[in-house]
């Protein structure tokens, strides 16, 4: 997709004028280049019948949201509210703090992954800017879903302030969208390799079955880090070439993903019972495939999809005590951040107009006095 002129978008192969007129005016932005040769999965999607691959989308999504809707009925429907409410008051003030601080920690590694996109695009906004059009995207996308349409959307409201275009916007977004991907992959390697005990003592499946996986996945991030660091490279998205970062820019992707996923898992990790036998590395991965089906899902945050999976999986000594934590940990990383980020777009927002409304009294004052 590419920017007319007027603003609007128009769709349709990329040419080498394109090119240039994007490079001219933001340097350093991911360059889309055209196409030379179809892809193996993209001559399979023009194979497969119109709309197919959504179609099955749509059927996998409500598949797992249907399978953990059932999860989560059956285990509500056996639940004794007098035991929540005592697993609620059994939680101590320290078990809430620490998960505020973790919280707090995970959103300031999340405005991390805006300034590492601004500085790998070499465009240039404030900290300040930066920051709340990430913990505002990031904490109000959480909790209303469609990620990529309402983080992009309320990007672009902050960032159009300090005149960056939507197509920076757009790349800011997709960058940080991987920077996300690379640290849930990272982690999920290695929780499946160095937890494969505990694991397979959650569900009875041998160890070598989690390791398997977990050294392919290794083998796959460590294969990509040398694949973008000592080459320049880049993929292809709906048909068109977007250069990749080099060795700098992907290894603080990786750390910002890491740091902020462990900080957000460790923040539901301390809420959890007293006695949960499973180490924080182990609890990661099953945290990590939790997160992963309630994408699949499509629902807000994973609301449902997120809570049937831990419960089946964290081992404890009453489902009450975990469902416990889970509301509270939904409450404390989703909820909190969600109410802050519409105070502060409003905040912002009153600020900004009170400053162009100061402005024009002031003019209109001195224009009556001269």
């Amino acid at each position: 997709m590419l920017q007319e002129p007027g603003g609007g978008w128009r769709g349709g192969s990329v040419t080498q004028q394109d090119n240039e007129l994007m490079q001219a005016a933001t340097p350093g932005l991911p360059v889309v280049r055209p196409r030379e040769n179809a892809g193996f999965f993209e001559t399979l999607r023009n194979r497969l019948p119109k709309g197919a691959l959504s179609a099955l989308g749509v059927a996998a999504s409500l598949a797992v949201f249907s399978l953990a809707a059932y999860i989560l009925g059956t285990t509500l429907s056996n639940l004794s509210y007098a035991d929540l409410l005592n697993a609620f008051r059994a939680t101590s003030a320290t078990q809430i703090l620490a998960a505020l601080a973790l919280s707090a920690l995970s959103y300031l590694f999340l405005t991390g992954y805006d300034v590492v996109a601004l500085w790998h695009m070499r465009a240039h906004a404030p900290y300040r800017v930066a920051a709340l059009a990430s913990f505002a995207s990031y904490a109000i996308s959480f909790n209303l879903g469609f990620a990529i349409i309402t983080s992009a959307a309320v990007r672009y409201w902050i960032y159009s302030r300090v005149s960056l275009s939507a197509l920076q916007v757009a790349n800011i977004t997709v960058f940080a969208g991987v920077t996300f991907w690379l640290g849930m992959t990272l982690m999920m390697g290695i929780g499946f390799v160095y937890g494969a005990s505990a694991l397979s003592a959650l569900d009875g499946a041998p160890a070598l079955l989690h390791v398997i996986p977990g050294v392919l996945i290794l083998g796959g991030v460590l294969y990509y880090f040398g694949w973008v660091t000592f080459e320049r490279r880049s993929i292809v998205l709906r048909g068109h070439a977007l250069d990749l970062p080099g060795f700098v820019p992907t290894a603080a992707q990786f750390a910002l993903g890491v740091a902020d996923l462990c900080c957000a898992a460790g923040a539901l990790y301390v809420l959890l019972p007293v006695g949960v036998p499973l180490d924080f590395v182990p609890f990661v991965a099953v945290y990590i495939v939790a997160c992963i089906l309630g994408v699949i899902s499509h629902a807000p945050g994973g609301i449902g999809v997120f809570e049937a999976t831990m419960l089946h999986a964290i081992p404890a000594a009453s489902q009450e005590s975990v469902l416990a934590s889970l509301l509270l940990f939904r409450m404390v990383y989703y909820f909190i951040p969600f109410v802050v980020a519409l105070a502060l777009l409003g905040a912002d927002e009153g600020a900004r107009r009170w400053t162009t409304l100061r402005e024009a009294i002031a003019r209109i004052l001195e224009e009556r006095s001269n």
